[in-house]
């Protein structure tokens, strides 16, 4: 059954954000005697979600300085932003929500030029196993396979399975066997990981994150349209710019390009190309 109110997912958090938000603004008020630390606040996509908790303890254990994570959908995310004026970086799961935070006055490219992290490419992936034989995307249109796919609206990969979907001409024929749409990657992963899903069309992480409740199915190269990557930016909200920039050098130095190819990611576009050397990459400029 198809989801319909699926922008709901996106209200919730806004709201919940919020809530979150100002009763962490009261404590703070309450206990100004209390020791201070200097903080970070950043909102990141959760395409990466693996490597930003295990950067932030590294970047905390390493500097002193709190890093306070919220991860979600990268629309969800820059709505709240806007809407709440806070958060020091945003990191969205692909361009075009960097692009679009730009065009909202969120970030400013001139003041502080967005750093590209690392790339992904949209791959299925499957229960462990592969019990519906999956080979091909077009196996998704076959009939019995549950599918779940981001939110074309707020989740990066749903935007681009869409895409490619509509491009190679399968999109009603996997629309219909489309049982739920998720309101983040994490989300997305998930319905593989806890059955709910036969497969998704996610990014090829997926399966990193997960090898003993998942497996992939790489997409036939000539079929991606674009490779995704993050990059993260500066807000014109950021109380802290200073350690704003730092946390988004460090997430770019040697050292967290390890913890990003622990977790499959391709620290630079020639790996990501390997596997689609004819696809787009968005640019930011």
């Amino acid at each position: 059954m198809h989801i319909s109110n699926r922008h709901l997912y996106a209200v919730i958090f806004v709201l919940g954000f919020i809530t979150v938000l100002g009763i962490s603004v009261l404590y703070q008020q309450l206990h100004g005697a209390s020791e201070k630390r200097e903080e970070i606040v950043v909102f990141a996509g959760a395409a990466a979600a693996p490597v930003y908790k295990e950067v932030a303890r590294a970047f905390e254990s390493k500097y002193n300085v709190k890093v306070t994570l919220h991860l979600g959908g990268s629309g969800t995310l820059l709505s709240t932003i806007e809407i709440t004026q806070t958060g020091d970086v945003y990191i969205p799961g692909s361009p075009e929500f960097l692009l679009a935070a730009r065009e909202k006055g969120v970030v400013d490219f001139s003041e502080h030029p967005p750093k590209v992290l690392a790339y992904l490419v949209p791959a299925i992936i499957v229960q462990k196993g592969n019990p519906k034989n999956i080979s091909k995307i077009e196996d998704l249109t076959k009939p019995g396979v549950r599918v779940g796919l981001g939110d074309p609206e707020v989740v990066c990969i749903g935007l681009y399975a869409k895409e490619m979907l509509e491009k190679i001409g399968i999109w009603e024929g996997v629309y219909k066997n489309v049982v739920v749409y998720a309101a983040s990657c994490e989300h997305v992963a998930q319905l593989i990981y806890t059955g709910a899903v036969d497969a998704v069309i996610g990014w090829h992480v997926f399966y990193y994150w997960n090898p003993e409740k998942s497996d992939i199915v790489w997409i036939e190269p000539s079929k991606i349209t674009r490779i995704g990557y993050i990059a993260g930016a500066v807000t014109k909200f950021a109380r802290n710019r200073e350690w704003a920039l730092r946390f988004l050098d460090f997430l770019a130095s040697e050292e967290a390009q390890g913890i990003w190819r622990k977790y499959g990611y391709f620290p630079t576009l020639e790996e990501a190309k390997k596997y689609a050397p004819s696809a787009e990459v968005e640019e930011l400029t």
